[in-house]
């Protein structure tokens, strides 16, 4: 059998092959420990009450019992709640990252007046905020409340984003814009034509942090949203997880109930990360390079 060789041809060391062996097996162990809470989590969504309650779930199901995805599914305010979630993000996330690339642009170019302040602003929000109350006042007196926007206008810019862009724009070459100046290219067009297409990396790491964030929120909605009909999927979880443990200590429904309340967390929790999870294979091999070309100068 022979032995391995390198790219040079070259055989590898004994030392080089040990290692080897221990990163991988190490790399194995990680992942393993990692999936174990994930797996464990599907494990309980199909298991009974009593098994949950007996610790004796880990990563199969015991006892098996679907009666918590049929009463959540089975609710027509979960699926319009869901559809008010897709809604919520889509917008959100097109809004986002339309503010975000704008404003990361112009904050790129080192020749703009007042470029320190406009810095200065965006980083000040980073560490002071107005507080809740007045956030509130704040929503309401736009006439924002029990509206889409107050989901999703708040958190329109992240500033964390908003600096790796910002410094990917800075790393992107200078004589790329200069030529198309000669070309006659506004500074619109040179965005949108020459900078926006080679900034796919970064710009598909921000859609994904955009997406989550915008699909995980529920403390917007629970603030500036009186209207079940307006509500995204992830408060109306909330709300159910709530109704369902309450329900549970009372003891005012059926046996039914109990099995519902002791692994509503669970479904709960696979419900919502099921898109995310669909999402997220198609932008991630785009993830680390845009992360690291946004955080890294030279």
């Amino acid at each position: 059998m022979p032995e391995p060789r390198t790219t040079l041809g070259r055989r590898d060391s004994a030392g080089y092959r040990a290692f080897t062996i221990v990163n991988t097996v190490i790399l194995i162990g990680v992942c393993l420990i990692m999936l174990y809470p994930f797996v464990t989590v599907i494990a309980q969504s199909f298991s009974s009450t009593g098994a949950i309650k007996a610790g004796l779930v880990s990563f199969w199901p015991v006892g098996f019992n679907i009666d918590t995805y049929v009463a959540v599914s089975g609710n027509g305010m979960f699926w319009r709640n869901y559809g008010n979630t897709v809604l919520y993000t889509v917008v959100g996330t097109a809004i986002a990252m339309a503010l975000t690339t704008t404003y990361a642009y112009v904050l790129s170019k080192k020749h703009l007046r007042g470029r320190g302040v406009l810095i200065g602003i965006a980083v000040f929000t980073m560490f002071f905020n107005g507080g809740l109350v007045p956030n509130y006042v704040l929503i309401s007196s736009l006439g924002m409340k029990n509206t889409m926007w107050a989901v999703i206008l708040p958190g329109a810019i992240s500033v964390f984003n908003l600096l790796i862009m910002k410094s990917f724009f800075e790393n992107l070459p200078v004589e790329l814009e200069e030529a198309a100046q000669i070309d006659g290219l506004s500074w619109f067009g040179i965005f949108t034509r020459i900078v926006l297409p080679l900034s796919k990396a970064v710009i598909a790491t921000m859609v994904l942090f955009y997406s989550v964030a915008y699909w995980n929120d529920w403390f917007n909605a629970f603030l500036y949203l009186d209207k079940n009909e307006l509500f995204p999927v992830t408060l109306f979880l909330r709300n159910l997880i709530a109704g369902a443990s309450t329900t549970a200590t009372e003891s005012a429904a059926a046996g039914g109930a109990d099995e519902i309340s002791s692994n509503i967390q669970s479904v709960t929790m696979i419900l919502t990360v099921i898109p995310i999870l669909c999402i997220y294979p198609f932008v991630q091999k785009y993830f680390v390079s845009g992360v690291m070309l946004g955080s890294v100068k030279g």
